[in-house]
């Protein structure tokens, strides 16, 4: 299908045509993900590795005395693990697994800033070209002369990584 067909997912606005996001820095991109599934934004917590889990989930944390998985996304992308800055942060989000609500830690580099992003800034990302999967992105929006990149978090956890 060429790219002037393919269309943004509807889903991705919530029936708008702007969409308040929290943007975060991941291996020098851009990244942002709905403000609404937000839950917190925490410093790193002491972590707990799960012998035999995928790297990309590979531990848990202790969330108001909840244990739930830490994810590591850039992992997902491709992207090689790095260290904990001063800035490094976890993202809490409430996100919908197999028609289940769960808790969902996802590390960072940075968190910058609640935004809006307007839907008509928005596009697919390119069939061709791409150091990452396709799928694993819902758009890029255009801010100025960067791209922030929206992860299709339902494809991301749904899909099999490799260790």
């Amino acid at each position: 299908m060429s790219q002037a067909l393919r269309k943004v997912p509807e889903n991705v606005w919530n029936e708008g045509e702007e969409l308040e996001v929290l943007t975060f820095d991941i291996a020098g991109e851009t990244f942002a993900l709905e403000a609404v599934r937000v839950r917190e934004i925490l410093d790193l917590l002491p972590e707990t590795t799960v012998p035999g889990a995928k790297a990309f989930v590979g531990s848990v944390l202790n969330f108001r005395g909840r244990v739930i998985p830490l994810a590591d996304i850039r992992l997902a992308f491709g992207m090689e693990a790095t260290k904990p800055t001063i800035d490094s942060r976890i993202i809490v989000i409430e996100f919908d697994i197999e028609g289940e609500a769960n808790l969902i830690g996802i590390r960072t580099d940075k968190v910058n800033e609640v935004t809006t992003l307007a839907k008509t800034s928005s596009e697919l990302p390119p069939s061709v070209g791409m150091k990452w999967r396709p799928d694993f992105i819902s758009c890029l929006v255009k801010r100025g002369s960067d791209f922030i990149i929206l992860p299709n978090l339902q494809a991301i956890f749904s899909t099999p990584h490799d260790s």
